[in-house]
């Protein structure tokens, strides 16, 4: 189940439960959804924030706080390995990867940032990279 925040063409705003997306979809597609204070059949969803519903068990919680705190520190482990050992290149990464792919003499390891666009290009000309999260520690 999934709660809508709901708003008429006349700014009326309600909240109404569908069984997922698709139902909304089809009933406001079959003109079947209707304000509950104008009955007007032009509806649409407004903004809403995600919600997460977390029982009451403080052991869940505190099992969950443990596990991100876990993966944040292996997280810096990988990162301060990475700055020992690669050299840093910055957003020209996606060249500095090809000259080095190409060749095939060079051994050098680097590490940098890529645009959607340039890994796809990469992956296409067989170059495999590999993304891990980067952890700001001023952030």
């Amino acid at each position: 189940m999934i709660k809508y925040n709901l708003k008429c063409h006349n700014n009326h705003k309600f909240e109404s439960w569908f069984l997922d997306s698709e139902e909304f979809d089809k009933l406001k597609k079959k003109k079947l959804l209707e304000c509950i204070f104008c009955r007007s059949k032009k509806i649409n969803k407004s903004i809403m924030s995600p919600m997460i519903s977390v029982a009451n068990d403080n052991n869940k919680i505190s099992s969950l706080d443990l596990k991100i705190r876990q993966d944040k520190k292996e997280l810096i482990k990988i990162q301060e390995f990475i700055k020992k050992n690669f050299e840093y290149v910055g957003d020209k990464f996606s060249k500095k990867v090809r000259e080095i792919y190409y060749d095939q003499k060079n051994n050098k390891t680097i590490y940098g940032t890529t645009t959607p666009e340039e890994r796809d290009e990469l992956a296409d000309e067989g170059i495999e990279i590999f993304s891990i999260p980067w952890y700001d520690k001023e952030n």
